[in-house]
């Protein structure tokens, strides 16, 4: 954003729309061409994949983060597996704008998700994140996850051979 940065109190939370697909969809190509937080290697396109977010039922919500009316951040729920047994589980996704980092944005996001799946089918939240990334570790413990493991070499991308820590929060305990 240009300008002056809105204060963290100033971000609102609401449900995606399919206008908000654009910058969804730039916030997480960023990542996708430049970064590891996905290990997607295709960006997404605006009219293409838009079933990401069209196709999803109550019990997988996106939400993103608006500083004034620009998204600048989103977080979703989305099935584990498409196995039916895996129902109750859901995996959980932030991203935020590179501008908009460390505001606590993430932490909102994701509190809010936590919220939205203890009323849902959803009952075990997963989330995966590539290392070495402390500020999603720390957002995720925040929330009350807890890691389980870890996935040594499991990825490559930009050149580097990367790890993926595991982590999980039961809303059923």
């Amino acid at each position: 954003m240009v300008g002056s940065m809105p204060r963290p109190d100033a971000i609102q939370l609401r449900d995606a729309t399919v206008a908000d697909l654009p910058r969804i969809f730039a916030i997480y190509n960023e990542e996708v061409v430049h970064g590891i937080a996905t290990f997607d290697i295709e960006p997404r396109v605006t009219g293409v994949d838009d079933r990401w977010l069209t196709g999803r039922d109550s019990a997988h919500p996106v939400l993103v983060a608006l500083a004034g009316d620009r998204v600048c951040g989103w977080a979703s729920v989305g099935p584990w597996s498409p196995r039916g047994a895996y129902r109750r589980t859901g995996e959980v996704s932030v991203y935020v704008d590179a501008e908009m980092r460390g505001r606590g944005i993430g932490r909102r996001l994701l509190e809010s998700l936590v919220e939205r799946a203890r009323g849902s089918e959803v009952k075990v939240l997963l989330a995966r994140v590539a290392l070495p990334n402390e500020p999603s570790l720390r957002v995720h413990e925040a929330a009350g996850f807890r890691s389980f493991g870890t996935q040594r070499r499991c990825g490559e991308k930009l050149g580097r051979v990367l790890d993926v820590e595991l982590l999980d929060l039961h809303l059923d305990d």
